[in-house]
């Protein structure tokens, strides 16, 4: 069992569903990524999904494209966030899991990145624009580091697909609840129960549920249908206006401690 694994089947053991906030690396310069960091495992998440800026990032949604380009404008690359990361390894508790395209993995050299990533305590990577079939170079280059590479499922998945996915995946299997890209929504589909029953059926590994996922009624709702939840644009807007408590509010309806809150 892998520690990213580990760290969710621990979070499903004390009886409450896996939190994992994203956040824009640098989204407000370098200096603000120990604090935010050290800050949501203060809080209790199960792992913290890094975001590494880049000029054309296919998967994200307005909200989370204007914090990579603010981070751009900052000066941060994937090294300097790695290096960060590096400086403050030890008092990191929680696994971190790096999300990022593959052309700044490329250009980095996919055997620095892998030792780059072990200095800075990453336990998983995932890559939105490696498809199943060539993600075999990442699996080959970070699983001997004992880094994850996590796989997304999208709802347009077909059965065979969906089992193909899940048995590649590693540390989690991420499902995505919309068709398109990150980004707040008000309504999902509906057939998500039966999307997930089916994924969870041939799923060996924890499946969590991203994208769209803003709001604490929506943790728990979509935290049901999995073993936890992944929340982006809402964290990233919430740490840029500086609202930590909208944070902690997310965070508390994954342990089944919410109240409905005046925040939204």
């Amino acid at each position: 069992m892998t520690t990213l694994q580990q760290a969710i089947d621990q979070t499903k053991l004390a009886g409450h569903k896996a939190f994992i906030p994203y956040m824009m690396a640098g989204d407000g310069g370098l200096e603000t990524v120990k604090p935010t960091i050290l800050k949501l495992q203060q809080l209790g998440v199960t792992a913290v999904e890094v975001g590494i800026p880049f000029t054309d990032p296919v998967a994200d949604g307005p909200t989370i494209e204007r914090a990579g380009e603010r981070a751009l404008a900052a000066g941060v690359t994937l090294r300097k966030v790695l290096q960060t990361l590096a400086s403050f390894r030890e008092e990191i508790t929680v696994p971190l899991v790096i999300m990022t395209y593959f052309n700044p993995v490329l250009a980095y050299g996919l055997e620095a990145f892998a030792q780059a990533c072990v200095a800075g305590g990453v336990k998983g990577i995932i890559v939105p624009d490696v498809p199943l079939e060539e993600s075999g170079i990442l699996r080959e280059a970070l699983n001997p580091h004992s880094i994850d590479v996590v796989q997304l499922v999208s709802l347009t998945s077909p059965p065979e697909r969906i089992a193909r996915i899940a048995a590649a995946s590693q540390g989690f299997v991420y499902a995505v609840t919309v068709n398109g890209i990150t980004g707040e929504r008000s309504n999902f589909a509906t057939n998500l129960e039966q999307h997930f029953a089916r994924l969870r059926q041939v799923s060996p590994i924890p499946v969590l549920a991203g994208f769209g996922i803003s709001t604490p009624e929506q943790v728990n709702s979509m935290g049901m249908l999995g073993d936890g939840v992944i929340v982006g644009s809402a964290v990233v807007t919430a740490l840029h206006e500086g609202r930590m408590a909208t944070v902690e509010a997310l965070i508390a309806a994954s342990k089944g401690m919410y109240e409905k809150s005046t925040l939204y």
